[in-house]
């Protein structure tokens, strides 16, 4: 069965079908990763010259038209071009949008008809968070009619996250990224590329005059002045180090402004390591090697699977449910479900995952 393309590898793909012109009439983009949704809403909008979108390009929100006007729009043929864009952001809430005065407002179904027959000269972008729902016929047609550009932007994977890093550098910097530095990177801020993209502009504008960014960069520009950080927590952990992991994480807890949201980001933070090692482990469980299971994970830098390979080789697949409900507890405790201060919670939590 082939792996499930993710959300940068099929921007990739409408990116190649807008670059080469080779376009389906109908798109139908939604999910949860709005970084690749409004870069495609960015791209879709380029498609007319600035000098026909007055005639031929509508940006419409689904909560503010009815079906029928928006259908007669998509209907409707270019003005002095080639071809008119017409793009819907909130689909799914355009059953609720506003109508002309004396006219029908159509349903959403009516579309349908239109994706069935579309307007060769209008290239329609449909928007939204969620898909229609499958058992219904809206659902069905989009999903499975061959008009239409079926895609789903999902949150990438947290152990995508420093692959995507070293590419994103690459390909919009120009420079190239220590596989340490984007693994760092990568667990500093988390998988809202949104957010990571921004952070990487401001290391690659620190560092302006280099070709490469460093470890060194990455802690300078987004990483704590402290001595600790969370990777020096992590290995400490890793490497059953209690009481070096017990001083780090008392000093990463008192030079802080906020002990409390220290330790909810540092909770979120293992919660991430631990998953990316029991993906690791439950794929050996199975019988896979070391090379079988960084192809199914899609792991493209051989340093960062080796170092989770190695941060893995340290746990037991049976471990896995004691450090998951320990990190549940952590949380909980962190959002107030404990009478306990930040710092013993912090410490139960790395005693219990140590074992």
């Amino acid at each position: 069965m082939a792996r499930k393309p993710n959300s940068n590898q099929i921007y990739k793909q409408v990116a190649g079908e807008l670059k080469s012109g080779n376009l389906k009439p109908v798109y139908y983009l939604f999910g949860e990763e709005e970084f690749y949704l409004d870069r495609l809403l960015n791209h879709f909008s380029k498609i007319i010259p600035e000098e026909q979108k007055d005639f031929n390009f509508d940006l419409l929100y689904g909560q503010e038209v009815s079906p029928a006007k928006a259908l007669s729009i998509a209907r409707s043929f270019p003005m002095m071009a080639e071809r008119r864009v017409l793009i819907i952001r909130n689909f799914m809430q355009i059953s609720k949008g506003g109508t002309d005065e004396g006219a029908a407002s159509g349903h959403i179904n009516d579309f349908i008809s239109y994706i069935e027959n579309p307007n060769p000269s209008t290239l329609l972008v449909l928007f939204d968070e969620k898909k229609p729902p499958g058992n219904t016929n809206l659902g069905k047609t989009v999903k499975k009619n061959n008009n239409v550009g079926f895609h789903e932007f999902e949150r990438m994977a947290d152990y995508l996250i420093p692959d995507w890093v070293i590419e994103w550098v690459q390909s919009h910097h120009d420079k190239r990224i220590e596989p340490a530095a984007a693994q760092l990177l990568a667990q500093f801020v988390g998988n809202n590329l949104q957010v990571l993209s921004t952070e990487i502009d401001k290391v690659c504008t620190f560092v302006d005059t280099s070709d490469t960014v460093s470890e060194a960069d990455v802690k300078k520009i987004i990483g704590s002045y402290r001595e600790f950080t969370a990777i020096e927590l992590k290995e400490a952990i890793i490497s059953r180090n209690m009481e070096q992991a017990l001083y780090i994480s008392e000093q990463m807890l008192q030079h802080t402004k906020s002990d409390t949201g220290e330790l909810i980001r540092l909770v979120g933070f293992f919660n991430s390591v631990f998953v990316n090692i029991w993906q690791i482990l439950r794929l050996s469980e199975k019988g896979l090697v070391k090379s079988q299971i960084q192809k199914e994970l899609g792991i493209g830098s051989s340093w960062y699977f080796n170092k989770l390979w190695e941060d893995a080789s340290n746990f037991r697949y049976s471990d896995m449910p004691r450090i998951f409900e320990a990190l549940l507890d952590a949380d909980r405790s962190a959002k107030g479900f404990s009478t306990l201060d930040s710092t013993s919670i912090l410490f139960f939590l790395v005693k219990r995952i140590i074992g």
